[in-house]
């Protein structure tokens, strides 16, 4: 015997919010969201007043992006405005290779 699901309205409503939220966060990460790139909640002061609100948070998954460039061992992380463009803040740092054996060895 065959048992055959019901679409219910109520499943329906279920499978279009899932769907609407999937495309966003697929956007989101393509758009190159500040939320999708792996920042930490600390470091999402954007008004740089020393507190991280709500509001600041939640401009992560919509209106900030964040790019990552490598030159050599510094890796600089550049936090813009999505809409304007405009550079928020560049955070840099120096990240050592370990994968790479010593020489004289």
């Amino acid at each position: 015997m065959l048992l055959k699901g019901k679409l219910t309205p109520r499943r329906k409503l279920l499978l279009a919010i899932m769907a609407v939220l999937l495309l966003a966060v697929a956007w989101a990460g393509w758009a190159g969201m500040a939320a999708t790139r792996g920042i930490e909640t600390a470091d999402m002061d954007w008004n740089e007043d020393g507190t991280v609100t709500r509001t600041e948070i939640a401009q992560s998954l919509y209106a900030v992006t964040a790019s990552r460039e490598r030159q050599g061992p510094r890796e600089c992380t550049t936090f813009r405005w999505y809409r304007s463009g405009e550079v928020i803040r560049v955070d840099c740092r120096t990240v050592f290779d370990t994968a790479t054996p010593a020489s004289g060895r």
